[in-house]
């Protein structure tokens, strides 16, 4: 076997992986839900890479991902539920029903890419599977998901009956309005962690919403926070190394005045 471009390779190695006689052990004994995990962390491996503004790591995780569909695919394959092609033409499908601007006769192209028609597209579409109507706008989001994306998609499901906010700056009076609010629950005689849990959600939500007013996907955004975090405090902590100390040894206004310079010495960077 010999790596291919092409993805018909990708796919002649994963069921050589999975065969039941000469495959791979570990391989073979895997499941839809023992694969998920991997799915879900690659998906922010690839996020990651994206953040970093590494290509070479993009294109590896990118990969990684693609095989986390193929793996998913072979698995239906043997129980004869669907096979990749499948996968390849359900996408191909929804991608061309969904932009009829694009893809359609010419009157569809003319008119462009009407307000809410994807969410309109997607209701037609359970509609012809049989799928039940979904009985809230919020209907739809997953509870799975991570809370800041799940957070972000029930904004924009709000959004599209009209609840939101008329500009970003309205939504930055709202955040100050919930910093008060911990702050006057932090002041509390009886207040409890539950309440202070509450209202520091509360005050992520909104963040959340600002982030969407202003075209900023949170979590991309909150990767690279960390990501600037973890850059400026390794150059704190070399700079301490340098004098022979570790962060554990240094005062809280050593490490604010190396942070300063570390923010300086990134700033063309961040």
């Amino acid at each position: 076997m010999t790596p291919s471009r092409d993805i018909s390779r990708l796919i002649e190695i994963m069921a050589a992986l999975r065969d039941a006689d000469t495959g791979c052990p570990w391989d073979i004994e895997q499941s839809f839900a023992t694969i998920a995990p991997y799915t879900i962390e690659e998906a922010y491996e690839v996020a990651e890479a994206i953040a970093g503004d590494d290509m070479p790591a993009l294109r590896d995780e990118l990969g990684d991902l693609l095989l986390q569909a193929v793996y998913h695919a072979r698995m239906a394959e043997e129980i004869g539920a669907f096979a990749f092609p499948d996968v390849v033409e359900a996408i191909t499908t929804k991608l061309i029903r969904r932009h009829p601007h694009v893809f359609g006769d010419d009157e569809a192209r003319a008119a462009g890419a009407a307000k809410g028609f994807w969410e309109k597209a997607k209701a037609a579409e359970r509609k012809a599977i049989g799928e039940a109507e979904p009985g809230s706008v919020l209907d739809g989001v997953p509870a799975s998901l991570p809370a800041l994306t799940r957070a972000l998609k029930l904004q924009r499901k709000a959004a599209t009956v009209g609840f939101d906010w008329a500009d970003p700056r309205a939504v930055i009076a709202k955040l100050r309005e919930e910093i008060a609010e911990i702050e006057a629950e932090m002041d509390a005689a009886k207040t409890t962690r539950e309440r202070q849990e509450d209202e520091v959600g509360d005050l992520l939500f909104a963040a959340v919403n600002l982030a969407r007013h202003l075209d900023v996907d949170p979590d991309q955004a909150l990767r690279r926070a960390n990501i600037k975090f973890m850059r400026r405090f390794n150059l704190i902590e070399q700079a301490l190394a340098a004098d022979g100390k570790t962060p554990s040894d240094a005062t809280l206004d050593e490490m604010e005045a190396l942070w300063q310079r570390a923010k300086g010495a990134n700033r063309s960077r961040d």
